[in-house]
């Protein structure tokens, strides 16, 4: 798997996961522009273990043929278009790798290019032809896994990780991992008590941290998220003391990660992920609170859709594990079967990727957290 940043050539295969690959501003732009018809857009749903997931593959495979069969009937795709496309849906199709199927796989094929991305999030069984790529389960999938960054001080290494719901990866944005030659230094002593405080009194160190700061300053305004750091007490302060990075940032004094391993970060990590998780939950729950009082408050699935497409919504809350069937009946959603031709399975998604074109904070919480809200609450801007 590969990823591409903000100013590389977009090769012609991609396999993606949304859980360990940033979904960068640059790459959402890039999903979303305008390609010669048709853009194809395959979603389909897939499962983590058996039993639910031996047929995964068979399903895929109907999907994708699916797809074919609406290329063969479509008068506006001409002959040579539809093979070249038909071309890149099988060789995205070969490209899965259904063992570490997650909760959804979407597969985009466009005259000279495919991708295939696994979603941490379930989507619905789909085939759509357009001018463009259907992005707003990548969207909705990247927001509910709430991402995170994880910056690891040491003295000879700076190393930057990605976390999302259940795991972290090491990330390669920004420089990162930053390293450097330290005189002195004993790598068998570190691993055994971390670093010692002597090593961030010296004029390179701060400089090392410094450059390490701006590394990461630079990582946030592209991709803003929650940040924690770790290292030992003296590499926090000394953070703290040279940089930026740590106004909002959760302080999780532990050493020895910057050398460790996704496993050991993620260990180290979890217990505090989880408190701030519990946290933000509480927040949400005392700010739609709030909003009742103020009659800012909006719930259910139609008053958001409205409200959604007005720009009314600053904050949405969302249940974790929250789907529902509707269809458009012109100025409300109603309820509706999911081999209702006219349904929208996936609305949820698309209410999540339509808040946050407008500026919401978007916030997905336990299931059961909202009560009588069915599922979603917002907070409005008026």
């Amino acid at each position: 798997m590969s990823t591409f940043g903000p100013h590389a050539p977009v090769p012609n295969s991609l396999y993606r996961s949304v859980m360990e690959h940033v979904l960068t501003p640059a790459t959402l732009s890039e999903l979303r522009r305008p390609r010669p018809y048709p853009a194809v857009s395959v979603l389909t749903p897939t499962h983590r273990r058996d039993p639910y997931n031996a047929q995964d593959q068979v399903r895929l495979r109907n999907v994708v043929a699916e797809a074919k069969r609406q290329l063969e009937a479509d008068p506006a795709v001409t002959r040579e278009r539809r093979t070249e496309v038909s071309g890149h849906l099988d060789r995205a199709l070969a490209e899965v790798d259904l063992t570490h199927a997650e909760d959804g796989l979407a597969i985009f094929a466009a005259p000279g290019e495919h991708q295939v991305w696994s979603l941490a999030r379930p989507v619905p069984e789909r085939v759509v032809l357009s001018d463009t790529f259907l992005t707003r389960n990548l969207v909705s999938a990247q927001t509910a896994g709430q991402p995170f960054w994880v910056l690891s001080l040491a003295a000879d290494r700076v190393t930057l990780w990605d976390g999302g719901v259940d795991r972290v990866s090491a990330a390669r944005v920004g420089g990162f991992p930053l390293t450097r030659r330290v005189e002195n230094f004993d790598p068998e002593r570190r691993q055994r008590i971390g670093d010692t405080p002597s090593a961030f009194q010296e004029t390179r160190t701060r400089q090392f941290l410094r450059e390490a700061d701006i590394a990461m300053a630079a990582v946030l305004r592209d991709h803003p998220r929650k940040l924690y750091l770790t290292g030992e007490p003296a590499a926090l302060s000394l953070l703290e003391e040279v940089g930026v990075t740590t106004r909002d940032a959760v302080h999780v004094p532990h050493g020895g990660l910057a050398h460790g391993t996704p496993e050991t970060v993620w260990q180290a990590l979890r217990p505090v992920v989880e408190e701030e998780a519990r946290r933000s939950t509480d927040a949400v729950a005392r700010a739609l609170e709030t909003a009742r009082g103020r009659r800012e408050f909006a719930a259910g699935v139609d008053e958001l859709w409205q409200s959604a497409r007005e720009g009314r919504v600053r904050l949405l809350a969302v249940e974790e594990n929250y789907r529902v069937t509707v269809r458009d009946a012109g100025d409300h959603l109603i309820p509706a079967e999911a081999d209702d031709l006219d349904s929208r399975e996936d609305i949820v998604d698309e209410i999540v990727e339509q808040c946050l074109e407008t500026g919401a904070d978007v916030r997905f919480v336990p299931d059961g957290t909202l009560g009588e809200a069915d599922g979603m609450a917002g907070v409005l801007r008026y």
